[in-house]
C-alpha cells in the first residue's frame, strides 16, 4: 500500500545519517604560522630570489593608496559606467558572417 512505502520512506529519512568516509586520527588544526617559502617546483631562479621577493612592500600586506567603497555608485565612474565604443556597419556584417566577408 502506498500507506507503508510512505511511512518507510520517513522512516529511511528520519535515521541519523552515517558518513560512507571515515578519516584517521583526530581533527587538529596547524599550531602557528608558517613560514612563506617557494614551491618546490618554481623555477631555481625564483627559489633564489623568493625571500627578496616575498620582503618586498609591493605585496598584499602594503597600504593601500585609494579608499575602499561599499557601494557601486561610490566607485570611479569608470567601473560602473564604461565607455561603449559603437562598431562598423562593416565590422557587424563581419561578425555575422564568421569573417567571410573580411575576404
Amino acid at each position: 500500500s502506498p500507506h507503508n512505502t510512505m511511512r518507510a520512506t520517513l522512516r529511511v529519512l528520519a535515521a541519523h545519517h552515517q558518513p560512507l568516509i571515515r578519516f584517521l586520527g583526530k581533527r587538529s588544526w596547524p599550531s602557528g604560522q608558517a613560514t612563506p617559502h617557494a614551491h618546490p617546483a618554481a623555477p631555481p631562479e625564483f627559489q633564489k630570489r623568493f625571500s627578496d621577493v616575498a620582503a618586498s612592500p609591493s605585496g598584499k600586506s602594503a597600504g593601500r593608496t585609494g579608499s575602499v567603497v561599499s557601494e557601486f555608485w561610490e566607485a570611479p565612474e569608470r567601473f560602473w559606467r564604461p565607455r561603449i565604443r559603437e562598431l562598423d556597419e562593416s565590422e557587424i556584417d563581419a561578425i555575422l558572417s564568421g569573417g567571410a566577408s573580411l575576404r
